[in-house]
């Protein structure tokens, strides 16, 4: 069961792969910003960790996140401003 954004995802180089799922990781970095920087919204960066992570992994990953503030753009405080540096993420 393979979708397009994990076929995506498989296409870009591995040091790109794995810093998408840094970004995703990281607590204070909007999904956003993945988006911005790779294409991948908020849904396919679901997919693709549910893809790279163990069960439980991924379990614990989305149970974090879900709702949090610092990972949704729309829900931060105006004073965080991370992850919006167009050198912040080195390609």
């Amino acid at each position: 069961m393979s979708s397009a954004a994990i076929k995506h995802f498989r296409q870009l180089p591995e040091d790109e792969q794995s810093r998408i799922i840094e970004m995703a990781w990281e607590d204070r970095t909007p999904f956003e910003a993945i988006e911005s920087l790779f294409g991948l919204g908020e849904p396919d960066v679901i997919k693709i960790m549910r893809h790279q992570l163990k069960p439980n992994s991924f379990k614990l990953w989305r149970q974090r996140v879900s709702g949090r503030n610092t990972k949704h753009k729309a829900l931060r405080s105006p004073e965080v401003s991370r992850a919006y540096c167009p050198t912040q993420y080195k390609r």
